[in-house]
């Protein structure tokens, strides 16, 4: 009977039957990870001219995703850079890894 008090209690104090039985929303999270090692090259279109570099495991957005002439994946990224929101521009799909936190 105790367990079954607890249980009431809890759904009463923290939003009732959803809030108990309701799955937690995953965020994706994406992060540069250029396998050779060295910054992945930040280009201003697909396959364009080089306009920055951004070392491994920084978080990305990815915000557009478009193919070149030879049909390889290019991202077109955002993120944050002392806690300022910027587009970058695009860089290899592949070299974006993505997972749910």
């Amino acid at each position: 009977m105790k367990v079954w008090s607890y249980l009431v209690v809890s759904l009463v104090l923290f939003g009732g039957v959803n809030a108990v039985i309701s799955p937690a929303k995953a965020e994706e999270v994406c992060k540069v990870t250029d396998p050779t090692g060295t910054p992945l090259n930040v280009r201003d279109v697909p396959n364009g001219r080089i306009i920055n570099q951004l070392k491994n495991d920084k978080e990305v957005y990815i915000l557009e995703i478009a193919y070149d002439n030879k049909e390889r994946p290019w991202a077109k990224i955002s993120g944050y850079h002392n806690g300022k929101y910027r587009v970058w521009g695009w860089v290899f799909r592949e070299f974006i890894s993505c997972y749910n936190r």
